[in-house]
């Protein structure tokens, strides 16, 4: 009687060779794709319902580790300033160094270098911002909001700080790119339309959603493997029985 997979001489099939690849490099797909993702990204959870509705409070989300070079416009980070309690925090960059960040124009929203922007990410339908205001950014720094301008306290809080609310860029830790609990609020976080038209636009995308399709499709190799061998057996017994051997 022959094993699944394996001839009458001990010599492995064609759908035996084809199971354990499949295994294989479901093993490596899945097994790289989570690793990668592991050294690239960090877990964080959303402490304050400041980002609504892009991020609410509570939710997990998953951001890729960058320095403060790689930040752009539009991107949501996370970061932490002494002068902002020392603690992780996550807001929005409306603007890096040298820009001149001004609310509200006379249609009430944002400009950056003169550039009004209509900021699809904002809950109210009011203006920008209730508070109006002006800052030129220092260099090697960043002006950071909030997405529920209302209640959030940013960097209009610390207008009076000599660096005119600003962060340095360094402070900086990593930029969101998904939202991955609770299942209702999973979705990736995409770069905001309006800032593509500034100078330097926006960041890529992070390498989250490849990342994630190839620890799938190892996910898929690895069961496809796994489910031949019974399948195969139960073929085999039934070429067997049919030929009386």
């Amino acid at each position: 009687m022959t094993t699944a997979g394996r001839t009458a001489g001990g010599r492995r099939t064609a759908g035996g060779i084809l199971s354990g690849l499949a295994v294989a490099v479901g093993c490596v797909l899945f097994l790289g794709g989570f690793v990668w993702a592991a050294l690239l990204y960090q877990p964080y959870t959303v402490p304050t319902d400041s980002m609504e509705p892009t991020v609410n409070a509570g939710d997990r989300v998953l951001a890729q580790r960058i320095d403060g070079g790689e930040v752009h416009r539009g991107d949501v980070v996370v970061f932490t300033d002494s002068t902002w309690g020392d603690l992780p925090m996550i807001k929005r960059v409306v603007g890096v160094g040298g820009d001149k960040v001004v609310c509200c124009d006379a249609d009430g929203r944002l400009t950056v270098n003169g550039e009004p922007l209509e900021e699809p990410y904002l809950r109210s339908t009011g203006p920008a911002s209730p508070m109006e205001f002006t800052a030129e950014v220092p260099r090697g720094s960043v002006f950071l909001l909030g997405d529920r301008r209302n209640t959030s306290l940013d960097s209009r809080e610390h207008l009076t700080d000599g660096d005119q609310g600003a962060v340095p860029a360094s402070a900086v830790s990593a930029r969101v790119d998904a939202v991955v609990w609770p299942a209702g609020s999973f979705g990736m976080v995409s770069r905001p339309a309006p800032f593509e038209e500034l100078s330097g636009g926006v960041s890529e995308p992070g390498p989250l959603r490849p990342l994630s399709l190839a620890a799938a499709a190892g996910v898929v190799l690895i069961l496809a493997g796994a489910v031949h061998g019974p399948l195969a057996r139960r073929a085999e017994r039934r070429r067997t029985a049919g030929t009386g051997g």
